[in-house]
């Protein structure tokens, strides 16, 4: 699915060793303002055994107002980089949810993801959109902490690795 809004790499994940992408509603003025996503339906439990995970906390810890995420478009759980839980919409009528850092990304520092974490993007735009490897270029390229910290020919030769 696409998605309105913005996605950028910030933090530096100790696990990836690069920037790890976020979800930005509106984003900076000059990114761009669609989205590559992928859906899983999930009951509401299992979303919220997601989020701790990805919180190192174990799976259970976290409890999420789902209408309260729908009603006011996003619900803070805590301080961590990924306890912004943010209503996207509905498809085929379910909520689309995703999680997300609370803080402005006008306020955080851009960072280069690693090479391992963008081909773990490249395969999933591949699987999921069924893009070329052009299209997949021309999008990455273009995000926020790609654009301008990753060389343009380090890029298509990554892409076409996968």
């Amino acid at each position: 699915m696409m998605v309105s809004g913005a996605v950028y790499f910030a933090w530096e994940s100790p696990v990836w060793t690069g920037g790890i992408a976020f979800y930005s509603v509106r984003g900076m003025r000059d990114w761009p303002r669609e989205v590559a996503a992928r859906g899983y339906l999930f009951t509401l439990e299992q979303f919220e055994d997601l989020v701790a995970q990805e919180m190192y906390r174990e799976p259970g810890a976290m409890r999420i107002d789902l209408d309260a995420v729908v009603r006011d478009g996003a619900v803070r759980l805590g301080e961590g980089r990924y306890e912004t839980v943010v209503y996207l919409g509905e498809c085929a009528g379910y909520p689309v949810l995703t999680c997300t850092a609370s803080w402005d990304p006008a306020s955080v520092e851009l960072r280069r993801p690693a090479p391992l974490y963008l081909k773990m993007l490249v395969a999933g735009l591949r699987e999921s959109h069924g893009w070329t490897a052009e299209q997949i270029h021309a999008y990455l390229a273009g995000l926020p902490g790609v654009r301008g910290l990753w060389d343009i020919g380090e890029l298509r030769a990554l892409i076409d690795d996968v």
